[in-house]
């Protein structure tokens, strides 16, 4: 079904110089199903700029892996700026654990190359996006190109590459062996159980899962540009797990930014504010629009 996405007619400077181009024809395609697995269809939603060849931006909520949905998208600007954006569901952890949710996501990746050309945007180069448990699972997609462990077998594109260009994480998780130590009490209130459902126990009892499941223990020179943005106040979600992903990237020589959005919590419309929005613009045009 193609519907008319709703955008602003005109958006404010976007910190990088010019406006973005916004056109009235911009369109969406809903519950375009990626893959299948027993009985669920995993479907996605496609955000279609009126430029042609876009490049590509895939969005992953988030939700503690448990609950969730690819539904709203908060990356309407980002289409008003010449990008395409798939925002894809997966298997939460109340239906299946980790790694599904990965080999969901990897199989959407396929899918999109597969289908580039009959959707029109241009999948050579992507960026993933996700905030919370999906900045979580965005950087572990992007620190495991080409990783058979992770790839899974769902879909029926296999033969296409689940690699990824480039990721931006809003305030998610890198390294599940110490997130809890970093805990504020309210954010153990939440992280607990959302672990045992993900790992089927907590990460001292499933060490060797809750390292797979870790992007800071796969990352190495050949990873995509990384770029973090985290709150300071963030008492769910620790800014230690930016810092520690961070410094990961750093040691290996990777190209990786932080961002510390001051005085911020757990989400808000601050990291999708105009200065945000430009910077992770430059961002990404530096990567996808070279």
């Amino acid at each position: 079904m193609r519907i008319m996405l709703v955008l602003m007619m005109a958006l404010p400077a976007m910190s990088r110089g010019e406006d973005p181009v916004v056109h009235a024809n911009a369109s969406s395609k809903s519950n375009i199903e990626y893959a299948h697995v027993g009985d669920l269809s995993l479907k996605l939603d496609l955000y279609l700029p009126a430029v042609k060849d876009a490049p590509l931006i895939v969005w992953v909520h988030g939700g503690a892996w448990r609950s969730g949905s690819r539904s709203p998208m908060p990356l309407a600007e980002f289409v008003a700026a010449g990008y395409a954006v798939a925002s894809i569901d997966y298997r939460l952890s109340t239906q299946a654990r980790f790694p599904a949710n990965i080999h969901d996501i990897k199989a959407a990746l396929r899918f999109l190359r597969a289908k580039q050309n009959v959707y029109g945007f241009n999948a050579t180069n992507i960026a993933v996006f996700g905030e919370s448990a999906g900045g979580h699972l965005v950087a572990l997609v992007g620190t495991t190109n080409g990783d058979a462990r992770l790839e899974g077998v769902v879909g029926q594109h296999l033969d296409q590459s689940s690699d990824v260009q480039a990721i931006v994480s809003y305030f998610g998780a890198s390294n599940l062996t110490s997130i809890l130590q970093q805990s504020t009490p309210h954010g153990l209130s939440v992280r607990i159980p959302a672990l045992e459902l993900l790992l089927g126990g907590l990460p001292e009892d499933k060490p060797e899962i809750a390292r797979l499941a870790s992007p800071v223990f796969h990352v190495d020179s050949s990873d995509p540009p990384l770029l973090l943005i985290h709150g300071d106040q963030d008492f769910q979600m620790p800014i230690n797990q930016s810092h520690e992903l961070n410094g990961r990237y750093e040691a290996a020589g990777g190209k990786v930014q932080f961002q510390v959005v001051h005085g911020a919590a757990h989400g808000g419309g601050v990291f999708y504010d105009r200065e945000r929005r430009g910077s992770v613009l430059m961002f990404l045009d530096g990567i996808l629009k070279k």
